[in-house]
């Protein structure tokens, strides 16, 4: 094992290190910190060498696992062959190779790619996208981009803009002009211990009726959703409500993309989250599993329509003045099409679908334990939402996620949500071992 992963080899505490962690509480961190050192499968391994079972993928991207040997090993080939190769006005087979890969698996008419390198730059170069759709058409009246209250789309400008957590925007100021949000779909009092889609609930759509008759549907640019809001708790879309979204979009041209950052690449049981929902948007922004995590990379998937309104012009002339130094870079296209093949020979983008049943019962099974008040669930996803504290929101879960931590578990937090979204080659004994230390934690704490 890396003695290096030991704090006290550092020769400090690390109080005194120079890392700003993100979306993190430095203090409180740096005095306790939880330090990984290891992965495999579905375990991470602390520097003391104790194993905890993987319940959030990492952060929502490790969909086949830790560590695997095959998009390892093919990491490995690519360092020692082409480490880098400039994207533009260049470019190497592997980018256009793994192009062609992702759009054999995508909803039908999406054929375009264009590579980032995370879920925040995918989100925000699908914005632009958007905005320069409509000017290429001769629409450059359409400036206004709808988000959704609760929606996280990434930590970038755009993102942030319509993205609707109000604690990742405040601090900010207003970032971006022409933003508008939809309301949040969460309606407890109708929904509560929901399995899978929410039965009430479709109508919130008509929210987008509402804006676009607010500021003319003629100036709407793009409306950006979460096909399911998972980072802020698992907010899973009522039955009805994303065809309701798509047939507004239509009546008033205005472009649907969706956020699949963590819907994509089999979370749901299928390739992409609008196959399962049967909803295709014109724009689908994606990361995290298109490399197991391996290397960060992003894409945005687009309709061809979206595309072929850039390739007008002087055939010399640059169609789309936006990208990135690493974008498609050749290590993460190693990885992505390494990633393709194992998802492909392990049957895993279609496992979450096998497993949603069994999982489904188990985290409705803690259903009744003390101060539970919701659990939701869709794929190989649950939320387990629990009462604030008296005066501080977000310290019940914390306290559940630091003790499930400290009982052989990663389980995310998000406010007073426990998060749960293991490696898609979880099996049911491993299952059970997760919602065992789950339950354990809940009857534990005040």
């Amino acid at each position: 094992m890396n003695e290096r992963a030991h704090p006290e080899a550092l020769g400090r505490s690390l109080e005194d290190s120079a890392f700003f962690m993100p979306f993190s509480a430095n203090r409180q961190f740096k005095k306790a910190p939880r330090l990984l050192a290891r992965a495999d499968g579905i375990y991470y391994y602390t520097p003391e060498g104790r194993r905890l079972i993987d319940g959030t993928s990492g952060l929502w991207c490790v969909n086949a696992g830790h560590c695997r040997r095959k998009i390892v090993e093919a990491v490995q080939r690519q360092v020692a062959t082409m480490e880098f190769a400039p994207p533009f006005q260049m470019g190497h087979p592997a980018a256009f190779e793994f192009a062609d890969r992702v759009v054999e698996l995508a909803p039908p008419g999406l054929r375009r790619v264009f590579f980032t390198n995370s879920g925040s730059e995918s989100v925000d170069t699908a914005l632009k996208l958007a905005l320069a759709y409509h000017r290429a058409r001769g629409e450059g009246q359409r400036v206004r981009l709808i988000g959704r209250e609760r929606g996280y789309h990434g930590a970038n400008f755009g993102g942030t803009a319509v993205g609707g957590i109000v604690a990742n925007r405040k601090i900010f100021g207003a970032l971006v002009a022409g933003v508008d949000h939809l309301r949040h779909t969460h309606d407890p009092a109708r929904n509560a211990f929901s399995r899978g889609q929410p039965r009430h609930g479709a109508e919130l759509a008509e929210d987008l009726e509402r804006l676009a008759q607010l500021h003319d549907p003629s100036t709407i640019a793009a409306v950006i959703v979460e096909p399911v809001a998972c980072s802020t708790g698992v907010l899973v879309p009522p039955v009805g409500y994303l065809e309701r979204l798509r047939e507004i979009c239509d009546r008033h041209g205005i472009l649907l993309i969706f956020d699949e950052v963590i819907t994509a690449w089999g979370r749901l049981g299928k390739p992409f989250g609008a196959q399962h929902f049967g909803v295709t948007p014109d724009l689908i922004t994606t990361a995290k599993g298109i490399t197991n995590a391996t290397v960060p990379m992003g894409a945005v998937l687009m309709k061809e329509d979206v595309f072929r309104a850039f390739m007008t012009g002087p055939e010399g002339a640059i169609e789309m003045p936006h990208g990135y130094t690493y974008s498609a870079h050749p290590l993460a296209c190693a990885a992505g099409l390494a990633t393709l093949d194992v998802y492909a020979e392990e049957g895993l983008l279609g496992r979450a679908a096998e497993l949603a049943s069994y999982w489904e019962d188990k985290a409705h099974a803690l259903k009744g334990l003390p101060h539970v008040i919701d659990i939701r669930n869709i794929g190989l996803i649950a939320a387990i939402e629990l009462a604030p504290r008296a005066g501080a929101p977000g310290a019940r879960a914390f306290d559940a996620h630091v003790r499930a931590f400290e009982k052989g578990a990663y389980v995310r937090v998000a406010g007073d949500i426990l998060e749960l979204a293991p490696p898609l080659i979880i099996e049911k004994p491993q299952i059970d071992e997760l919602f065992a230390i789950v339950r354990e934690v809940l009857e534990s704490i005040a």
